[in-house]
């Protein structure tokens, strides 16, 4: 499609925090002020997932915030970039082994790029932006579903596809 074209040259990102210190927020913000200008590259900051390309998340996962970030995962269009800003975002980091918190964002959701750090400097975010740039020009037009639902592929309707995926992964608590 054509206008497959123009996404690659004006990606929009959807930043997203699962439940940590806003630390890494802040830098992803800084990212976007006139000081380091990652707009230079077309990229947007968008609160609709419905629009974006990129999923940059912060923060380990929270039981509360698993079904939200499924959701706004499921809702992207074709082809996506998750990006996981932070250690907290990576590993879990401090709040690894919580009872509340589902550790990294890969255990949700299939991750493309990770950034460790904490607080991540912005030169890193910059730098994993453009690496999720160079995966999204090289993806291709399959859905790529998180682990606990690799067997619904077969299933047209969005709206049972969420329902499905999100009962199996509370079946795992």
């Amino acid at each position: 499609m054509k206008l497959n074209i123009f996404r690659k040259k004006s990606p929009w990102i959807l930043h997203y925090n699962t439940g940590g210190c806003n630390g890494c927020d802040v830098e992803i913000l800084a990212c976007l002020g006139p000081k380091y200008d990652l707009e230079r590259f077309g990229i947007l900051n968008r609160g609709n997932p419905k629009q974006s390309d990129i999923l940059l998340v912060t923060g380990p996962v929270t039981k509360r915030a698993k079904d939200r970030l499924l959701r706004l995962y499921l809702e992207m269009p074709e082809p996506k970039v998750v990006v996981a800003v932070g250690s907290c975002a990576c590993t879990g980091g401090v709040f690894r082994g919580m009872y509340n918190v589902e550790n990294g964002v890969d255990k949700i959701i299939p991750v493309d790029v990770y950034i460790p750090g904490c607080a991540v400097r912005p030169e890193s975010i910059i730098d994993g932006v453009i690496k999720a740039l160079e995966i999204l020009e090289k993806k291709r037009k399959t859905i790529e579903l998180p682990v606990r639902c690799k067997s619904l592929i077969g299933k047209n309707n969005r709206r049972e596809l969420f329902a499905e995926c999100v009962r199996r992964c509370h079946e795992d608590r």
